[in-house]
Formats: C-alpha cells, structure tokens, sequence
C-alpha cells in the first residue's frame, strides 16, 4: 500500500514540477540559476522515499565562489533525487543526450539549463567538452558532471573517463569532489524508513597546486580520493544505524 501511495505522489508531484519548470524557464531558458532552484524542488522527494539526507561541506568549499567542475559517484536512478539538495547555484549538469527523449521531463532537463552529450560519437562528445570549457572561461557558471559515465548499481567506484579533467585542466579551473554513502539495496519503496544517505562536498582541488602529470593521473588520484572518502562514508552510515543513531 505504502508503495502505491508513494508512486502517485511521485508520478503527481514529478509531472507538476515538469510542468511548472517549463513555463518558468520558457520566459528565461537556459539560465544556469534555475537548476538548482528546482533542484531543491525535486530533492524534497527524498523526505517521501524515507530517506534521512546528511549533507556536509569542507569549509574551504564554502568559502570558494569561482567557477569549478564538480565530481560526484553515480550509483542509481534515486541519485537526481538525492544529489539535488546540493547542486550549488549557477551549476549545470551533463547527461547523456537520451534523458532528453523521456517525456516531460526531458525538456524540463534540457530548459533549465543542463547540457546533453552524445557519448557514443567522440567527436560531439570532444566539441562538448570545448563549449564547457569556454563557458567555464567566459561566464559564472560551473559544471556537475559524474565522471564514471554511468551508474555502478553496487559495483563501487567505477574507473573515471577523462573529460571532465581535460576540461578542468583546459579552462584552469578547480575540481571539487562530490561523495554520498551508498544507496544500492537500501531503498524499498514499501519501507517507511529508508535509512541515513551523507553526501560530502570536498575541498576544492586546484590544478595550479595539485602534482600531476597527465589527464588519466589526475583522473586516477581524483578516484583514489573519492574511493576512501566512500569507504569511510559507508563505514559510518553502517555503524550509526547499527546504533540507531540516525
């Protein structure tokens, strides 16, 4: 029962906020602002799923305003939900170019602002790429982009592909990784509690400072980072609900 009620809220409230970030963003299309406005919008359905969202921030990233490329793990279908409380203001997300075909909320997607790529097809994913990369350069707007290129469904950490550090490193600007705690097998729709998710944004990581000497070596030290921050997120997640300390 709990899991009907749960599925028409969901498909009402999805549908309405499609529909109203539509017509808003018609009268403004594209303004990198209004993604993490209607973020916050689609974040408030983890509070439907039962999931407890802990969200934290290095202090170093709350006081950095620049433009940057943030990182973050992707493991399921429930990460938009999870991951939209907290995409920072003026930052767009990259999706595979398919999103933009699943109805109502394809346009949604692609009029607030986020940017679709053809991943199959090297040379638009490579001209993609340099429109970030001059974007970056050029206005206030910063990047979200989920470097494994798909979700991992309980495989971990998978291997990063390399444009979004090509792009960091094109347009001089900072990385600044995402990592939230597990989420494969913790959510059961008919389950009224769904357990404690943290999300951590770390400290921004400037290329100017950062000892690399290729794009696959920073993109496998980024991945070593994130892969311990994960672990210990999951470590803790694990023994606070162990001690119901959620």
């Amino acid at each position: 029962m709990l899991l009907i009620l749960r599925m028409i809220f969901f498909m009402i409230y999805s549908f309405t906020i499609c529909i109203i970030g539509v017509i808003w963003c018609s009268f403004s299309p594209r303004r990198p602002n209004h993604v993490s406005i209607f973020g916050r919008m689609i974040g408030i359905l983890s509070t439907l799923l039962g999931i407890k969202i802990e969200l934290r921030k290095s202090q170093f990233t709350e006081k950095y305003l620049g433009n940057a490329i943030y990182i973050a793990n992707h493991q399921n279908n429930y990460d938009m939900i999870i991951l939209s409380k907290i995409i920072p203001a003026n930052t767009v997300t990259i999706g595979k170019k398919s999103l933009f075909w699943i109805p109502f909320f394809g346009l949604f997607y692609w009029i607030t602002g986020n940017i679709l790529i053809d991943r199959d097809n090297k040379i638009k994913a490579y001209a993609t790429i340099m429109k970030i990369v001059n974007q970056l350069k050029q206005k206030s707007i910063s990047f979200w982009i989920f470097p494994e290129g798909t979700r991992s469904n309980g495989k971990g950490l998978l291997p990063f592909k390399s444009g979004a550090f090509q792009a960091a490193i094109l347009a001089g600007v900072p990385i600044i990784p995402v990592v939230f705690s597990n989420t494969h097998g913790k959510i059961n729709l008919n389950r009224l509690r769904n357990g404690l998710v943290i999300i951590e944004m770390l400290s921004p990581i400037d290329l100017k400072t950062y000892k690399y000497s290729s794009v696959r070596e920073l993109a496998t030290l980024c991945h070593e980072l994130m892969q311990e921050k994960l672990k210990k997120l999951n470590a803790e997640v694990e023994l606070r609900e162990k001690h119901g300390d959620i």
